[in-house]
């Protein structure tokens, strides 16, 4: 019995973790240079979620063997045996892929975010019975397409916090 183990892109992880560290220096600079409290809850609000996702999306881990998916999150894990399956869906949006993996009782959603996201589609198709697998599923498996924008979005983020990190001690030092 053979587990492929996938995780989250370290490709998208980078800039995640480096954009809450930024947050931690800017709510650390802010503390020190006395800022209105109301700056800092607002760094304090825009830092709470980003270190959450972070974390999460740094221990989600998808296990897929013969016999079975399981999905490792945060506090919580599923696993759905591949003959209780009824359905594995696909919806595009864009560039975005979430596959939905169910069961009768429960159901598990993936998305492209994972690294090497086509080899687990395709083992995900290959393992499953053929009256479960959608075809539009068979049809990504075969040309899952790549998803840059959130890489993207997260270099820029961690840009313009380096930014306004550097204009706020610009003076201090």
């Amino acid at each position: 019995m053979e587990t492929s183990t996938y995780t989250i892109r370290k490709s998208f992880l980078l800039p995640l973790g480096l954009i809450v560290l930024l947050s931690f220096t800017l709510l650390g600079s802010a503390i020190y240079l006395q800022l209105p409290t109301a700056k800092i809850l607002i760094l304090v609000a825009f830092l709470l979620p980003a270190a959450i996702i972070f974390i999460e999306s740094s221990l989600r881990k998808v296990h897929v063997t013969d016999e079975s998916v399981e999905i490792n999150k945060l506090f919580r894990s599923k696993r759905l045996s591949y003959a209780e399956l009824t359905d594995i869906d696909t919806i595009q949006v864009r560039k975005r892929i979430f596959v939905s993996v169910s069961s009768e009782n429960d159901f598990i959603i993936l998305s492209n975010g994972y690294q090497h996201f086509g080899e687990l589609l395709k083992q995900l198709v290959e393992s499953a019975p053929e009256r479960v697998v959608s075809d539009k599923t068979r049809q990504l498996a075969e040309n899952p397409p790549n998803k840059c924008s959130d890489i993207f979005s997260a270099w820029l983020a961690v840009a313009v916090l380096t930014l306004i990190i550097f204009v706020q001690l610009r003076g201090v030092f």
